[in-house]
C-alpha cells in the first residue's frame, strides 16, 4: 500500500526563520547539501514520505535552515525534478549524437539506465507531480522529447514535424513504460518482465519497420 503524503504543515515560523539568521548558518553549500539529502530520502521513502525537517536533519541543519532556499517540500521536489530532467537531457543528447536507428535506440537504453541508476531523480521527475506543473507552467517542449522527436524523425527519413511527434509520443510509451516498470521498488513490476533492453530492442526494431507505411497512410 502506497503511504499518504506528510503533512508539511509543521514548518517553521517566520520567528523561528529570523532567529536563524540571526544566530547565523555557515555552511558553504546548503541548497545542495538539501538536495542531496533530499534525494536519499526518495530513494528509500519515496517523494511523499519526507519533510523539509527530515531532509534538514539527515543534511545536519537546523529545521528552520531550508526556507532559506525553499518555501515549501514541493519546491525541492520541483528543484530536484528540473536538476533530473537537465541530467536526462544531457544523456540523451549524448546517445543521440550516433545518429540513424543506432542513435534511435541508444537513447532508448540511455533512459533505461537512468531510470535505474537514478531512482531518486525519476521519482521526483514522474512521481511527485512536479514534472506537470511545471510542463503546464512553462508551455515548452521537453528538452529531452524535443531530441527524441528530432532522432525519430532522422531514423525514419521524414521532414515531416507532426509524423515525427506522433512516432516519438509511441517510443517515448515503450520507452517510459520499461523503465517504469524496471525502475528498483517497482510495485508494478510483473515477475517475469525479463531483460528490459532486449525488450525495448524488440519494441524499437518493430517500429521501425511498421511506423513508415503507418504514417505514410495517415493511421
Amino acid at each position: 500500500m502506497a503511504k499518504p503524503p506528510i503533512d508539511d504543515s509543521s514548518r517553521p515560523t517566520s520567528a523561528d526563520v529570523h532567529l536563524a539568521a540571526r544566530r547565523g548558518y555557515h555552511h558553504g553549500n546548503l541548497k545542495e547539501a538539501l538536495i542531496e539529502a533530499a534525494r536519499r530520502l526518495i530513494a528509500e521513502r519515496g517523494p511523499a514520505g519526507f519533510t523539509l525537517s527530515d531532509a534538514a536533519k539527515l543534511a545536519g541543519v537546523s529545521p528552520a535552515a531550508p526556507y532559506r532556499h525553499f518555501k515549501d517540500r514541493q519546491s525541492l521536489l520541483r528543484d530536484i525534478a528540473q536538476l533530473g530532467f537537465a541530467a536526462l537531457g544531457e544523456r540523451l543528447g549524448q546517445a543521440a549524437a550516433a545518429g540513424g536507428p543506432q542513435g534511435f535506440s541508444a537513447m532508448g537504453r540511455a533512459y533505461l539506465a537512468f531510470a535505474r541508476e537514478e531512482p531518486a531523480y525519476y521519482a521526483a521527475m514522474f512521481n511527485s507531480g512536479t514534472a506537470s506543473e511545471e510542463a503546464k507552467s512553462e508551455g515548452a517542449e521537453d528538452p529531452g522529447f524535443r531530441m527524441l522527436r528530432e532522432a525519430v524523425g532522422r531514423a525514419l527519413g521524414t521532414h515531416d514535424a507532426e509524423a515525427a511527434r506522433r512516432a516519438a509520443m509511441l517510443v517515448f510509451a515503450l520507452t517510459h513504460g520499461l523503465a517504469s516498470l524496471s525502475v528498483p521498488g517497482s510495485p508494478a513490476r510483473p515477475r517475469d518482465l525479463g531483460d528490459p533492453e532486449k525488450l525495448l530492442d524488440l519494441g524499437v526494431d518493430a517500429m521501425l519497420r511498421g511506423l513508415p507505411a503507418a504514417l505514410a497512410g495517415g493511421n
